[in-house]
């Protein structure tokens, strides 16, 4: 596989880049790929969620224009999924994987990456765990159970695109302008919040990058591309 880490880079950009990589993972001109990137502040949203009448996603809290003012930009895109926030400090993962080189079954797929996440939670002594019908991990804590990855994809032809979103020092008073996922009776928390102190995103990226390694029975090649 082949392992490309952005750093923080602008949605569009990212998602223009996932589209092209698709594209080629689709017919075989590209290796199996995992994005690895931090985003600017930004909501996205699924296609097919429920809209208000000026065809407003049900889960925005502001308008678009007051999301804009404090320095948000929105996306509707290909994935499923509800609405969600990415921004600086979020672990967001893009694998683009041809599943036939794995296994065909969606659901499959969506449990190893919640287990990429949960194992790299287990590195730092902390369980993180799944909630039977809701995609996504869990981990629980004095305010009850809270979600610390969301997971949202699109896949055609068995390849897939989008992933996760990972909050290890994410600034959770953006989750405060959305119902994050459609979700109302869990918050949100991230892995700094939970350990008490500093993680350096290096860190974790590496801890990461070992677990997908571990899950999916892979190894990315030499050829990683920064940017």
């Amino acid at each position: 596989m082949k392992l490309i880490e952005l750093g923080l880079t602008p949605y569009r950009e990212a998602w223009e880049l996932q589209r092209t990589v698709f594209q080629g993972v689709l017919t075989a001109q590209e290796e199996d790929t995992l994005i690895l990137v931090e985003h600017p502040p930004v909501y996205t949203f699924g296609r097919g969620v429920d809209r208000r009448s000026n065809g407003t996603p049900a889960n925005f809290l502001l308008s678009q224009e007051k999301l804009l003012a404090i320095g948000a930009e929105t996306f509707e895109i290909e994935r499923g999924g509800d609405v969600t926030f990415h921004g600086p400090g979020q672990l967001v993962g893009y694998p683009i994987l041809n599943l036939a080189h794995f296994k065909e079954d969606l659901g499959w797929y969506l449990r190893s990456l919640e287990e990429t996440v949960i194992e790299v939670l287990r590195t730092y002594a902390i369980e993180g765990f799944r909630v039977p019908g809701r995609t996504g991990v869990w981990v629980a804590n004095a305010a009850g159970e809270e979600k610390i990855c969301a997971i949202g994809v699109h896949a055609s032809r068995w390849c897939t695109m989008h992933g996760f979103a990972f909050n290890i020092d994410t600034d959770l008073s953006y989750f405060q302008h959305i119902v994050p996922c459609g979700i109302t009776d869990r918050g949100v928390t991230s892995l700094q919040k939970i350990v008490g102190r500093e993680i350096p995103m290096p860190e974790v990226r590496e801890r990461y990058v070992s677990a997908f390694e571990s899950v999916f029975q892979v190894d990315f090649s030499e050829a990683q591309v920064a940017r």
